[in-house]
């Protein structure tokens, strides 16, 4: 479920931002499907395990939805930027989420699960940034992998603990996508690195 759901959430903000550059409906949805699998991809054959999408055709049929519901709204694009970056969050979280429990499950470390489960949340935001040709986000001095970090780190915490697992989910879900808004709210930023001159 949390797969399903975050799959839809970054579907919808890769054709959105596809849009933005007059892609046509396929390269939206490629672009869609790039960043709805590309951060659980690159986890997968990291891990030596089978790309989750390749056993379930649901993903690609999810990306479908997604540009169908892209498409049939589209009137409403511009007023919805604020429900793309609600979209985008929800998408990290939930796949930071998905990313640190397939890494926990095959038995790895626990540092391992909170590198994974950034990667599964922002890799696909790198690749969809590389095929529009702009600099990635999380290249920028705006907080979004160190999001999924700290979320990593509550998750684990609170497994130490041994806190009943529905509840650390939904911790770490609230947590992430409560630093992602409120970094944007208030342009809280990590500092920069400056070139001397």
């Amino acid at each position: 479920m949390l797969e399903f759901l975050g799959t839809f959430a970054f579907a919808l903000s890769g054709i959105r931002h596809a849009s933005g550059k007059h892609f046509d409906w396929f390269g939206g949805y490629v672009c869609g499907f790039a960043v709805a699998i590309g951060g659980g991809t690159i986890r997968d054959v990291m891990l030596g395990v089978t790309p989750f999408w390749m056993t379930n055709i649901m993903y690609v049929l999810c990306t479908g939805m997604a540009l169908f519901a892209a498409i049939l709204f589209r009137k409403y694009t511009r007023k919805l930027d604020n429900a793309w970056f609600v979209f985008d969050t929800l998408g990290l979280a939930l796949f930071t989420i998905a990313g640190i429990q397939k890494t926990a499950g095959l038995g790895h470390p626990f540092w391992v699960a909170i590198i994974m489960g950034c990667i599964t949340g922002v890799a696909g935001g790198v690749i969809r940034d590389v095929l529009l040709n702009n600099v990635p986000v999380i290249f920028h001095k705006e907080i979004y992998a160190m999001a999924s970090v700290a979320g990593g780190m509550l998750y684990w915490g609170l497994f130490w603990l041994d806190i009943n697992m529905p509840i650390a989910v939904i911790s770490t879900f609230c947590v992430i996508c409560l630093i992602r808004f409120l970094a944007v709210r208030y342009h809280i930023s990590l500092p920069t690195l400056q070139e001397e001159r």
